[in-house]
């Protein structure tokens, strides 16, 4: 089979949701049907004794959410099938943004009982800025929640993007009847227990279906349908590929219910691979010879070996294990012999690998999230990754001070995952983490008791503001505790104002030195 057509096998993709709303549920009803695995854990696992095979750090058992960022790759039907299933935590944000770097379409999931929340809106605009396909499932529909007119309504009206409903559901919650296919013209009806009969149109007219006709949800669905029909936007692939239209498809991933046609709906409709933009210009999927870029670093996926695993999105060519690439940043060449496929936290051998898949291999402490590896005489970088301010943070130290090295490397290696911020106080030399949200610096403080044997203590010094400063513009006389003058991870200065009445009397005293935000310079811009 030629690369070109290995390529087209290929879909890449991730799931996005706010919080609870039934993410990692129908990411496992798809590892059931790619055949990894005979029974779907849930996210209630702490109480069943069964957790979701996509939630592999132990703090995610234990509080029943996810913080990382999995890969799931499976064959089906014709396709290579690549998942990652995003953090739902808003705390982690920063590691689904990046993610979504990596991937060639996105499932977006929208529960029906609360409708459209503020973590989708944020990481549906990122999908927008980055022309990335979209599909929407909602989920729940064995819950009493909003009229799907009404779902319908809030969807392209919040997130401003045109829908074109897959199927329709009949009635929800215990009045729930099932669904019509609109795609292949067949009715789903709901018969619990995980049980559902396909029925076609053209015989929903016999009397063997005429108890379900005559219901009162049946006949409102039907009407809403011919409305659809009659006013509805009509079904485009290519504004769906051009992230204008989003297909959207009515089900349960816990019942569960329209999982599967909503599967193989999506999978035959989803994009495979496209080429990518470098600083070469744009790179096809099809070419000979391999490129890829690194999404994701994961430290200690196996905590006997105390490895760390480079997710790395292969662009174009093919991998080959025992190849030797160049890591574009330092120009250095590395022999890949130790190439992985990962599920979750399960690893098995790869030997080879097409544009759209996703690899892990061994990091020597040499990879960085960003790098990008080529094979041959190229010699380009991807576009580099976005990267975001934190807004609160923390001075921390090892409470046993004869602890310091397990300390020094817990840090490194942690930070690297790029999931927290580290920077150095100028003055004090003390170490500060900084990130998105609480719920990082509660992750960090567990890993490195669980992974490094160190017990850290925090100093709050609250929410601040930073801004980076240039070089030559650095005058160390004008900071203080207030206004702490520090150092990022590649000696870059900034400086954590208290506030922001703080940094505008600074940019008001001092308006020779320019202060730069990195949201401004982000390619995403506000988000």
């Amino acid at each position: 089979m030629t690369i070109k057509e290995e390529v087209a096998k290929r879909k890449t993709f991730a799931i996005i949701s706010h919080p609870d709303a039934g993410k990692t549920t129908l990411t496992e009803k798809l590892l059931l049907y790619g055949n990894l695995i005979r029974t779907a854990g849930t996210v209630k696992g702490k109480k069943s004794g069964k957790f979701a095979t996509s939630d592999w750090m132990e703090i995610e058992k234990q509080r029943g959410i996810s913080v990382t960022s999995s890969v799931m790759n499976f064959p089906y039907k014709d396709f290579q099938v690549n998942i990652l299933d995003t953090p739902g935590h808003e705390d982690f944000s920063e590691d689904t943004y990046r993610t979504l770097t990596a991937v060639d379409s996105v499932v977006m999931i929208i529960d029906s009982v609360k409708g459209i929340e503020a973590q989708t809106i944020k990481l549906f605009k990122v999908c927008r800025m980055r022309g990335i396909p979209i599909f929407t499932f909602i989920n729940k529909l064995d819950r009493e929640g909003k009229e799907p007119l009404e779902l319908l309504e809030e969807i392209e009206q919040v997130l401003e993007i045109e829908t074109y409903p897959m199927n329709w559901p009949a009635g929800m919650g215990k009045r729930f009847l099932g669904i019509f296919d609109r795609h292949k013209e067949q009715f789903i009806k709901f018969n619990g227990n995980e049980e559902e009969t396909h029925i076609p149109y053209t015989s929903l007219n016999t009397s063997a279906y005429e108890n379900l006709v005559s219901k009162s949800e049946f006949k409102a669905a039907k009407d809403e349908l011919e409305l659809l029909d009659e006013a509805g936007d009509q079904f485009s692939l290519d504004a769906v590929l051009n992230g204008e239209q989003t297909p959207v498809f009515f089900g349960s991933a816990l019942a569960p219910f329209g999982v599967h046609d909503f599967f193989d709906t999506f999978i035959n409709f989803a994009p495979s691979p496209k080429p990518r933009k470098t600083t070469e210009g744009i790179v096809a999927p099809e070419s000979e010879e391999f490129s890829g870029f690194i999404f994701k670093i994961q430290a200690n996926m196996n905590p006997a070996h105390r490895d760390r695993i480079a997710f790395v999105r292969v662009c174009s060519g093919k991998f080959e294990r025992g190849m030797s690439v160049k890591l574009s940043r330092t120009k250095k060449i590395f022999k890949l012999s130790q190439s992985q496929q990962i599920v979750a936290s399960s690893r098995d051998t790869i030997d080879e690998a097409y544009a759209g898949d996703i690899i892990g291999i061994y990091d020597p402490n040499v990879y960085q999230i960003g790098d990008t590896l080529l094979e041959g005489k190229a010699d380009f970088e991807f576009d580099e990754l976005p990267k975001f301010p934190p807004e609160i943070f923390k001075k921390v130290m090892a409470k046993n001070v004869m602890k310091s090295k397990q300390f020094k490397k817990g840090i490194d290696q942690l930070v690297q995952e790029g999931a927290i911020q580290l920077y150095k106080d100028k003055r004090t030399e003390s170490y500060i983490l900084g990130a998105v949200g609480e719920l990082q610096f509660e992750v960090f403080k567990y890993r490195m008791e669980n992974e490094y044997n160190v017990e850290v203590l925090f100093e709050t010094i609250g929410e601040r503001i930073p801004r980076w400063l240039k070089t030559e513009q650095v005058k160390e006389s004008l900071f203080d505790d207030r206004n702490i003058l520090v150092r990022d991870r590649d000696d870059n200065y900034l400086v954590l104002f208290r506030n922001e009445f703080a940094l505008n009397w600074f940019k008001d005293n001092h308006k020779h030195i320019e202060l730069i935000d990195l949201f401004e310079v982000n390619s995403y811009g506000q988000i």
